[in-house]
């Protein structure tokens, strides 16, 4: 059982050697980068990756070329904030040993924000399915929310897979102004209609479910700003729909 390891970048070089360097499990990396103008590229070659260079074509898109770049049909796919924790890396290694028996394999994601791992506020486990057999699964999703689709069994690993989200509000929101964006531009495309009630009502419920229903409030202080901003991306992501639907002459 050979793995190609395998990251998408934008701008990473903040991130890209943590992720990199964690993934010791892996007989290649390959990193495909959409035009960062930092040192992302410079840095992933120098670890060792094999970096390629392609157009933004959404997530989904750049994970897929990423997979069929590979050299191996096993894929672990990390993103470059993401790194592979110890437990997860002896898992990993474990499978290598005995041979893989499910077509791919979930893990529990643990997120790090402003400084503190979140249990809590519907972020945890948040389990993904990152390794897999690329001949029996696709990246799909056009937008924001891309998903790995599987066509046969997927078993689950008991190692985290660490997320080191955001160090600072200033980061948080200049994320928040890039996500949704495109998921403004998702809504619009499905042809969603965006009242006004939706857009002042369900900021306040992702507030109430996330800090409330979902514990935040046990993540401590970040769990209180967690929440406002899950309500703030709510509401930018509506309002920018409205306007995008707006702009293309059609009613919202």
């Amino acid at each position: 059982m050979k793995i190609s390891g395998a990251i998408i970048t934008w701008n990473e070089q903040a991130h890209i050697a943590r992720a990199i360097e964690s993934l010791r499990c892996c007989d290649e990396i390959v990193v495909v980068d959409s035009g960062s103008t930092d040192a992302t590229r410079d840095i992933a070659a120098r670890l060792g990756a094999r970096v390629l260079c392609r157009d933004w074509r959404g997530f989904a898109a750049q994970k897929n070329f990423a997979a069929e770049a590979a050299s191996h049909d096993w894929i672990l796919s990390l993103d470059a904030d993401e790194a592979v924790s110890e437990t997860l890396e002896a898992e990993i290694w474990q499978l290598k040993r005995d041979g893989p028996r499910a077509d791919a394999y979930s893990m529990p994601r643990l997120a790090q924000y402003l400084g503190r791992w979140i249990r809590h506020s519907g972020w945890y486990p948040d389990r993904k399915v990152r390794l897999y057999d690329r001949r029996k699964a696709r990246w799909t999703g056009q937008w924001v929310h891309e998903r790995l689709e599987v066509s046969g069994t997927v078993a689950p690993l008991a190692g985290h897979l660490l997320h080191f989200t955001c160090d600072s509000l200033s980061e948080h929101l200049a994320r928040l102004d890039r996500y949704t964006t495109l998921a403004a531009e998702e809504l619009a495309a499905r042809g969603e209609r965006v009242s006004w009630i939706r857009i002042a009502g369900a900021p306040l419920a992702t507030f109430v479910r996330t800090y409330f229903l979902r514990a935040g409030f046990l993540d401590g202080p970040q769990g209180l700003v967690l929440a406002w901003m899950a309500g703030f991306y709510t509401f930018l992501k509506y309002a920018k729909a409205r306007e995008e639907i707006r702009r293309q002459g059609r009613s919202p």
